[in-house]
């Protein structure tokens, strides 16, 4: 039991620092070549943040535990609108500008997606090749209608060539060997406590690869900067979806657990309705209500480990 909650608390170390080195490494490296604001942020800092989800869940299809994968990309979701909306909100109120909306609106109807195949149970290559198909046209569609915050000059200054290079390499590195060390270590987690991997991915794994999501929104909410805690919120869980399930899918082609349907994804299709309205209508998100979030996925994590 010890050897594995020190493997997954190792796995995860490699994946938050690798996760991190990776997105300062690429966007030092897109910014040396002179790609725009906006794709940096939607291709390339949208793809490196959700490289810890990416390769937790991909290394569980790979090894056998399709369970883990998609527990995984559901809980990263829930953990995404709920506990990292919620701390930000505690920490300081979120306020509501008019930012968002779309993509909320899109990562619903990706959310309704992934509902309806796992209602339909269907498993295979080709279904992922189409969620990845969704990301391209989602990007594109973004490019050529830009919000006028998306070219914000960010005056962070960039690294070196040389050094945006060598965290690239070191990131991708880390990256492969937490998520490695943390699937095995979640399997053997699984067993040992007697719950299933797909509770696992929901509950350890998800919150886990969801750390550097919190701490980047976090800092945003605390410099002021709404739009940006939203923006990786709403998408980290477009791509979790449709970038990491189109991948894990392609890869693996497994229908994703039955199980899911009964609690877990209508409480991430109902959030995702929640945080499109409250984008649609409320001035912010307050304290209050960033406690009742906190609230529902401390209640929701206690009664997936209950069983």
């Amino acid at each position: 039991m010890i050897e594995a909650i020190l493997f997954s608390l190792a796995g995860l170390a490699g994946l938050a620092v690798g996760g991190e080195l990776l997105v300062r490494g690429s966007v030092g490296i897109a910014r040396h070549l002179g790609i725009s604001h906006l794709i940096t942020g939607l291709v390339i800092v949208g793809a490196a943040t959700s490289m810890p989800e990416m390769v937790a869940s991909v290394e569980a299809a790979l090894m056998g535990s399709p369970e883990l994968a998609w527990g995984n990309i559901v809980g990263s979701n829930l953990a995404n609108t709920l506990l990292i909306l919620g701390v930000c909100a505690l920490v300081m109120p979120i306020a509501l500008t008019g930012t968002g909306k779309r993509d909320g609106v899109i990562a619903l109807l990706a959310t309704l997606v992934l509902w309806a195949v796992t209602a339909l149970q269907i498993g295979s290559m080709w279904l992922g090749v189409v969620l990845l198909a969704l990301l391209v046209a989602y990007i594109y569609w973004r490019y050529n209608h830009p919000r006028p915050t998306d070219e914000e000059v960010d005056d962070e200054p960039a690294p070196a060539i040389g050094l945006a290079g060598l965290f690239f390499v070191s990131g991708l590195v880390l990256l492969v060997f937490g998520g490695n060390l943390l699937v095995g270590a979640a399997i053997d987690l699984a067993e040992l406590i007697g719950v299933s991997e797909t509770v696992i991915g929901l509950t350890v794994v998800a919150v886990g690869t969801s750390l550097p999501e919190l701490a980047a929104s976090i800092a945003a909410a605390v410099r002021g900067k709404p739009g940006l805690a939203l923006g990786n919120v709403i998408g980290s869980n477009i791509y979790n979806i449709l970038l990491i399930g189109g991948v894990t899918m392609s890869v693996a082609p497994h229908p994703v657990p039955a199980s899911l349907l009964t609690y877990q994804l209508v409480l991430l299709a109902v959030s995702a309705f929640a945080l499109l309205v409250m984008l649609a209508t409320a001035k912010q998100i307050g304290r209050v209500a960033g406690a009742a979030l906190v609230m529902i996925f401390a209640v929701n994590t206690a009664m997936s480990l209950a069983g």
